[in-house]
């Protein structure tokens, strides 16, 4: 069972900051993408980011601009940076690993980001 710890999420005012953390295990993190996802109430869950092992990444034109996703190598950890919150950005932010409907295909539990004053 492959685990994907995440933490960081939380209560954040309009316009404010924060980091989530996802932690993999080095034989998942060293070779597969890693991504995040949100999903808002009553939505589908959506791509937010994504990182290769190369470190191209990939966002959602809706975080362009003020999210950044990036990975240290020696933490086999891959981070979110949210800049200018809004609350259109309130949801449970997942972790991902490997690729969508694919063998290598793991998830996080989820981690709850409010943007509200």
């Amino acid at each position: 069972q492959v685990q994907l710890v995440e933490s960081g999420g939380g209560l954040v005012q309009p316009g404010g900051s924060l980091r989530l953390s996802c932690a993999a295990p080095r034989g998942i993190f060293s070779i597969y993408p890693m991504g995040w996802y949100r999903q808002a109430p009553g939505k589908q869950r959506d791509l937010v980011a994504t990182i290769t092992v190369r470190d191209n990444t990939n966002y959602a034109d809706s975080v362009k601009g003020r999210f950044t996703i990036s990975r240290d190598n020696a933490k086999t950890t891959v981070y979110l940076q949210m800049n200018s919150l809004k609350p259109e950005d309130t949801a449970v932010y997942f972790c991902h690993a490997g690729y969508l409907g694919a063998r290598v295909n793991y998830w996080g539990q989820g981690t709850q980001v409010t943007v509200s004053s």
